[in-house]
């Protein structure tokens, strides 16, 4: 039905739905961004108040001066980066042999891959952990990584399958007529016709990547290194310190304020992408 022909009062309430949805799923933020700006007793005070008395824009400014934000940035970002780069250059591939190569048993495989999804992590976290030991990569970036590198991202191939399938195979018939390797197809014409796709699976292992806590928890135990969740239990630990002697008081004020802070590149990150973002979603969900 085309949305001119939906009677104004049922989109009334439609848009009333999503008014608050939207609500609902803003709250948390604006409650993490209010608590941010108040003092210690204000965050101890019932009932609490929604709104500051006084904004205390100084957290911001403690927060950068007393934690190493800007180091635990960095990781975080070195991480991400890396982590992205492995997933669209293993995933791609992948879903392209899937959605356009004809070989025996190929949904079996893809259904013995998709099965791995639901593995928890925390089932595999000691044999990897004893894999990576023997490796000697305990302390280091590479176990969060090199499985990257490897195809180890199956939602990203599901997703990029998906879509692929959506690209008609006179396109990829025509391409090897002209000479095309497979390479060449998938680079040159796949991938920039599947920008929307490549672009939602960019931003998926970005928020899993920048968002880990298990397993920068796990691997890395020099405070150098960690990434900002670790950062962020680590800022937390110094409660006592950062209280003024209040031991056993979370300053949750103060640990809002770096939450804040580590939520703004998702933001940012979505508010450019929102578009593709929405497009790749839509899309990859068309033809099974």
């Amino acid at each position: 039905m085309h949305r001119s022909q939906i009677h104004p009062a049922i989109r009334a309430c439609l848009y009333a739905l999503l008014a608050l949805g939207a609500f609902v799923m803003l709250l948390p933020l604006a409650w993490m961004l209010l608590t941010s700006l108040k003092t210690f007793p204000e965050i101890l005070r019932s009932p609490p108040a929604w709104l500051p008395a006084h904004p205390q824009w100084e957290n911001y400014r403690t927060v950068w001066n007393g934690f190493a934000y800007y180091r635990f940035f960095l990781n975080s970002t070195f991480v991400a980066v890396m982590v992205i780069a492995g997933t669209v250059l293993t995933c791609c591939p992948a879903a392209y042999a899937f959605s356009f190569y004809d070989v025996r048993h190929k949904e079996l495989l893809f259904g013995a891959l998709l099965s791995t999804l639901m593995l928890p992590a925390q089932v595999t976290v000691i044999p990897l952990f004893k894999a990576f030991a023997a490796l000697h990569w305990i302390n280091t970036y590479l176990p969060l990584i090199v499985p990257a590198w490897l195809g180890g991202n199956v939602f990203g191939i599901f997703l990029l399958r998906q879509f692929f399938r959506t690209i008609p195979k006179s396109f990829i018939e025509a391409a090897r007529i002209d000479g095309a390797s497979e390479w060449t197809i998938l680079w040159r014409l796949i991938v920039p016709m599947s920008l929307p796709a490549v672009l939602t699976v960019v931003i998926f292992t970005f928020l899993w990547s920048w968002n880990d806590l298990f397993n920068p928890l796990v691997y890395l135990h020099d405070e150098s290194t960690y990434t900002l969740p670790v950062g962020l239990l680590y800022f937390i630990a110094r409660a006592e310190q950062l209280t003024g002697g209040s031991a056993g008081l979370v300053p949750w004020h103060l640990v809002m304020t770096l939450a804040t802070v580590m939520v703004l590149p998702i933001i940012v990150v979505f508010a450019f992408a929102q578009r593709r973002f929405v497009e790749g979603v839509a899309a990859s969900g068309v033809k099974g």
